[in-house]
């Protein structure tokens, strides 16, 4: 392994289609922290931040390439995965653990994403597995010499790939973050992303049906995704020993104690004290001090199946205490 590879700071960052090929774009990263909210932030960042992105104004490779470039380099195997079903702290979690510095943080990875949705869409995740690896390696590269752990935050749909991400990585930890339906729904309803918008996303990512989704209110279709990451994560946690229920409530400072407990993280009484005041601000405006209300409201009956499911959730989590 070799930290002065020619590949060094360099990262893939966009998956294109061509004719009957996959190109890849890079980016150069140089020895940046990865310290925004979201990985697209730190994308833009580097974009602005390193001339070398200006100069190349293509700078392009087959994915093929991915495997054989990260063998050049010393990089961090993951420490953990955090999946989520959106809007229940997963965003602060991540900013807290990178209060540590030895920690890297992958926030929700464009090029990940890429690589799983083009896999499944075009029926050829088998051959996009490998690549897949090799990315993770590229951007848990130990950059700076001083990274010792790396966690992966996962878009919140990416549960719907936790067979494919656990035939790659059969021993690290799976932290599965949840919350009351109703709340991810109302916290859904003042700011939508991507996995709230009827066929913004493939789907058949969720299982879904096209014509069923397309006539289905907003709202409801919101619903409908809430269900099937509970569903995804009540099946996990009956069955992987290696996947954790930590539930929003518990409170941001306790969830990143369990997380230290379980990967054996270690943290100086100096980072643990950053990371109690990182959580007192909010996870994707960090000047802003957070406040969350929530108004005692009738929940939807197109959610009582998914509380059904939370409960089932809280009840195994509790089990295991």
């Amino acid at each position: 392994m070799n930290n002065s590879a020619p590949i060094t700071g360099w990262i893939p960052v966009k998956l294109y289609p061509e004719e009957n090929n996959l190109l890849c774009r890079w980016l150069y990263a140089g020895d940046k922290t990865f310290a925004e909210p979201f990985f697209d932030e730190t994308i833009s960042a580097c974009r602005a931040l390193f001339p070398e992105n200006w100069k190349l104004k293509r700078s392009m490779s087959s994915p093929e390439v991915l495997a054989d470039w990260a063998i050049e380099l010393d990089t961090i195997e993951p420490t953990a995965f955090i999946f989520h079903i959106s809007r229940c702290g997963s965003t602060l979690i991540s900013q807290m653990l990178g209060m540590q510095p030895s920690n890297i943080i992958l926030s929700e990875v464009p090029f990940f994403d890429d690589l799983l949705r083009y896999g499944k869409m075009h029926d050829c995740m088998d051959a996009l597995l490998p690549q897949l690896k090799a990315a993770v390696a590229l951007y848990g590269a130990n950059r700076n010499g001083k990274y010792k752990q790396l966690f992966i935050k996962t878009d919140s749909w990416h549960i719907h790939f936790y067979k494919e991400l656990r035939a790659l990585y059969p021993d690290v930890p799976f932290f599965l973050l949840y919350r009351k339906p109703d709340e991810v729904l109302r916290s859904q309803q003042k700011k939508r992303g991507m996995q709230a918008l009827p066929n913004y996303l493939e789907p058949d990512i969720f299982g879904f049906d096209k014509e069923i989704v397309s006539a289905t209110p907003l709202d409801e279709y919101m619903g409908m995704v809430i269900e099937s990451y509970l569903d995804a994560f009540l099946d996990i946690l009956q069955k992987d020993p290696l996947a954790y229920a930590i539930n929003y409530h518990d409170g941001a400072m306790r969830i990143v104690d369990n997380m230290a407990a379980v990967t054996g993280l270690p943290f100086s009484p100096t980072e643990r004290l950053l990371m109690e005041k990182r959580a007192g601000f909010h996870a994707k405006f960090p000047e802003q001090v957070f406040s969350e209300d929530m108004p005692d409201e009738p929940v939807p009956g197109f959610l009582k199946r998914s509380f059904v499911l939370y409960d089932q959730i809280e009840k195994f989590r509790l089990s295991k205490k």
